[in-house]
């Protein structure tokens, strides 16, 4: 583990997409974000999961909104990517980040169902948390926390 610049981490996530969104109107609102302390190469996994998904359920908004920020709490930053997809019932939400658990057909939104387990995964070893808000066809906030530097 190691100190970095998480916006420099969220920026090479974001370019490496870049592909993936050529010709769709994208919209990025991306905070500037705090220095962290944690295993980069883990992390960026965590953003290629979070940044991924906001682009992969977003494919039928004729404009993507995805807004990437955080907070502060107490002895924990809490960072958030939100988009304006197609979201998800709050009676599901204890399903999101379990194996296997999909709230939407793989028809609809290819995938193997475990990349916000993955994310859970990864957070937990950085002695942080993770959650989700959404609502039918109004868009998702994915959230996770890391310790602060002085925690």
């Amino acid at each position: 583990r190691s100190k970095f610049e998480m916006s420099d981490l969220v920026q090479e996530v974001q370019k490496s997409l870049l592909q993936d969104c050529e010709k769709r109107d994208v919209v990025w609102q991306i905070d500037p974000l705090p220095v962290v302390y944690g295993d980069r190469s883990l992390l960026k996994l965590v953003w290629l999961n979070l940044l991924g998904n906001a682009l992969k359920f977003t494919l039928k908004k004729p404009q993507v909104q995805i807004e990437i920020g955080y907070y502060e709490e107490a002895e924990e930053l809490v960072f958030y990517v939100r988009d304006n997809g197609v979201g998800f019932d709050m009676k599901y939400s204890h399903k999101l980040f379990g194996v296997f658990q999909r709230l939407h057909g793989s028809a609809d939104f290819p995938g193997t169902g475990i990349g916000l387990a993955n994310l859970r995964r990864i957070i937990q070893r950085h002695n942080g948390r993770t959650w989700a808000e959404g609502e039918v066809g109004k868009g998702a906030t994915f959230y996770f926390s890391l310790p602060t530097m002085e925690s």
